[in-house]
């Protein structure tokens, strides 16, 4: 099997989704979202497994909805059970599922346009240093 090319800390999805298109599709959206987190400085290492499941929970939204387009939002009654009622489908039940988990890691990621602002950056650890420090040498 071909590697996907990945960025540190990017997750292995070839060993998370057997679908190539998915695995392409969860790389596409992992350089995306973090690209824009870093953009903001808004990303840091600890966020990295909630940056996965929430574009896991976007390809199980996609999986879904493909579902319900070819298959209907309405699961019909089987016909030899004279008891059986049209369901709502699982799938819709589970894009909604997956909707609400993607809206929630936006946010607690600070994806959403209203929750931008109220996410705070990333602090870096800067080290002191003075300029006679070049001069003198470390100082143990």
């Amino acid at each position: 099997m071909l590697g996907l090319a990945r960025e540190p800390g990017e997750p292995d999805w070839e060993r998370l989704l057997p679908d190539r298109d998915e695995q392409i599709a969860a790389s596409a959206h992992w350089l995306r979202i973090v690209g824009e987190m870093r953009e903001r400085e808004t990303f840091s290492e600890s966020n990295t497994h909630s940056v996965q499941r929430l574009i896991l929970a976007y390809l199980v939204y996609d999986r879904c909805s493909r579902s319900v387009a070819v298959d209907g939002l309405v699961t019909e009654p089987n016909k030899d059970n004279p008891k059986a009622i049209a369901r709502l489908s699982i799938y819709y039940q589970a894009m909604r599922e997956a909707e609400k988990t993607t809206e929630r890691l936006e946010q607690q990621l600070g994806l959403t346009p209203g929750r931008r602002a109220k996410v705070g950056k990333v602090v870096k650890k800067r080290e002191r240093s003075a300029g006679a420090d070049a001069f003198l040498g470390q100082q143990g």
